[in-house]
């Protein structure tokens, strides 16, 4: 288990300033969210960038995710859009070409997943029983897809979204070959929408998880804040993940606070990283 940062809280930084950055103040990962100054589709000298971006996350030591939740990258006008559960089927290609660019610059950069959502249902009269046929149908290319270039697919369940809990992750499952499709625990989604104790959930889930989102969060508040603002116990949570076995990123999602990143980085960094030590010391003993 390392600990790693999300670059959608370092958002007015270059792409490897922020990191150099990160692995100055001692992280060993950084979540790459895909973004209009972050490894875009239609990036002039992509290839370059991406050889650039893999010999420093060597040089330094780092490992990488591969994160697609920019906000307004594939449309200027609505956030998140389009999506896999979006109506038409113009749209829908147009965000599954997008996950297909992504798992191509994870196979660049050798990162451990690609991340994703299953979008919002903006339409109250639409269908959810529908949206989610729709869902499973996109996610099994981008499933193919990432299998033929060696890359994991990890879908967050993401509050305000189709699947916005674990149970209806576990629904999607019934739906789509569950072997293949992993997940991505965001600890604070997890307080945010009452599926407590959060240990239990990580017990339960655990052979699944391929990615983990962490924050500070308040139940029935989606806000990501700084740890000590909400009302998460993380000993407990980080003993969890160490217990499953979880040997991936544990990434910092502080997304609201690029306007003082490098000081955020930091303080996150001081206090999950006694924490990540403390499971690694027990795990060995």
């Amino acid at each position: 288990m390392y600990l790693g940062y999300n670059t959608n809280g370092m958002a007015h930084h270059e792409l490897f300033d922020a990191v150099e950055l990160l692995g100055e103040i001692g992280y060993r990962g950084v979540a790459i969210t895909i973004d209009h100054g972050a490894l875009p589709p239609a990036e002039r000298y992509l290839s370059q960038r991406l050889t650039r971006l893999r010999r420093l996350l060597q040089d330094r030591g780092m490992r990488s995710v591969i994160e697609t939740g920019a906000r307004f990258l594939l449309d200027p006008r609505q956030k998140h859009a389009p999506t896999l559960i979006s109506a038409d089927a113009a749209a829908r290609r147009r965000r599954i070409d997008f996950y297909r660019h992504a798992v191509e610059c994870a196979a660049a950069l050798d990162s451990d997943c690609v991340s994703l959502w299953s979008g919002a249902l903006h339409d109250p009269s639409a269908s959810a029983e529908g949206a989610m046929q729709r869902l499973a149908e996109g996610l099994a290319e981008v499933l193919q897809y990432g299998a033929e270039q060696g890359i994991a697919i990890g879908l967050e369940p993401e509050p305000g979204m189709l699947v916005d809990s674990m149970r209806r992750y576990e629904q999607l499952l019934t739906r789509i070959d569950a072997p293949s499709l992993r997940l991505t625990l965001d600890v604070g989604h997890l307080q945010c929408q009452g599926e407590l104790p959060i240990a239990e959930m990580i017990r339960r889930w655990g052979p699944r998880l391929v990615n983990v989102h962490i924050e500070d969060m308040q139940r029935g508040r989606h806000e990501h804040r700084m740890f000590g603002e909400g009302e998460i116990d993380f000993p407990p949570v980080i003993r969890a993940l160490a217990g499953a076995g979880y040997r991936g990123g544990v990434h910092v999602e502080l997304s609201r606070h690029s306007h003082e990143a490098p000081q955020a980085a930091r303080r996150a960094f001081e206090f999950l990283r006694p924490l990540i030590e403390e499971s690694s010391q027990a795990d060995e003993s």
